[in-house]
């Protein structure tokens, strides 16, 4: 009996020192990870439920009055809707615009011809440049005094007048999803590219000699094997565009119909130092951002199914 039982204890010893050492190995990232994400959220949530301040935040802390006038105020908000409105259209063209452009460029550099690793690495230029200069030179090119949109279109286009691109509806809105269509459209025809190496030369050589034309070919043939790629860069720049800050604060501050959320949040803390309110609009659009990711990754999951 004794014997037996040893055993039996031996491997469960094992094992108990393996999970203590897997705990251990594992326990510096799990603590890295709550600090630097997991605290800022759950920090983020309290705040949105007291009435916080800038002037108040330092002697309440943790510890104020719990209220739900934040939630309340920003759902009631026609400035929320609006600006989550103008970010729907901002995401949507912006990711829209950028992938198409990416594809485009993708099969225009598909087949070798001169000079074309430097082409490409010429392409990645928008992506890399650092976002505050390239958005000076944007508010440069389209300033409606001095910038040589402006003086290009009033010379040899016809124009009656400068557009302020950058200062007028509805043409800052589109100058700022311009923008961001410029800026990241390689990144779309980094993954589309290296997707496009990847793909079987036989069936595309197969539906040439069956007679399809260069157009069938690329609808028939290449695209379905692009869509999986095509879905996760949808994915991807929809929520990097939907969070992005920094380059329509650069180019229009938010003003003329281009106020986006993440620039409402930034104008609610730092102008009305609405530290509370601030935190209720960002875990708001938070909650819509995941309810939309929720179904469009189980309606990419029955597409995938079907």
């Amino acid at each position: 009996m004794s014997t037996m039982s040893l055993r039996r204890r031996a491997p469960s010893s094992n094992a108990r020192q393996e999970n203590r050492d897997g705990l251990l190995m594992i326990a510096p990232t799990t603590i890295i990870i709550g600090i630097i994400i997991i605290v800022p959220i759950l920090w983020n949530v309290v705040l949105a439920f007291q009435d916080s301040s800038l002037r108040t935040i330092a002697e309440e802390g943790l510890t104020g009055s719990p209220t739900l006038d934040n939630v309340i105020g920003v759902l009631t908000s026609r400035g929320f809707w609006s600006s989550l409105l103008t970010t729907v259209i901002y995401s949507v063209g912006a990711t829209v615009g950028s992938i198409a452009l990416g594809l485009a460029a993708a099969l225009a550099f598909r087949r070798p011809f001169p000079g074309r690793g430097l082409m490409r690495a010429a392409m990645l230029l928008p992506y890399v440049a650092p976002v505050v200069a390239v958005a000076f030179v944007w508010k440069v090119l389209l300033n409606p005094q001095y910038g040589l949109i402006n003086s290009w279109g009033t010379t040899y286009f016809g124009w009656d007048e400068p557009i302020d691109f950058l200062g007028q509806e509805p043409f800052a809105l589109l100058t700022v999803i311009g923008f961001e269509v410029w800026r990241y459209f390689p990144f779309a025809f980094m993954f589309l590219t290296a997707r496009l190496v990847a793909l079987p030369a036989d069936v595309e050589e197969a539906a040439k000699v069956d007679g399809a034309s260069p157009s069938q070919s690329f609808r028939h043939v290449v695209l379905p094997q692009l869509m999986p790629t095509i879905a996760l860069l949808a994915l991807l720049r929809l929520i990097m565009a939907f969070n992005k800050f920094d380059d329509v604060y650069l180019l229009t501050g938010g003003t003329a119909g281009t106020e986006i959320a993440p620039v409402r949040v930034y104008d609610q803390l730092t102008g009305n130092l609405d530290i509370g309110g601030a935190a209720a609009n960002a875990l708001v659009l938070a909650v819509i951002l995941a309810l939309f990711l929720v179904a469009y990754m189980r309606f990419l999951g029955r597409k995938e199914q079907s």
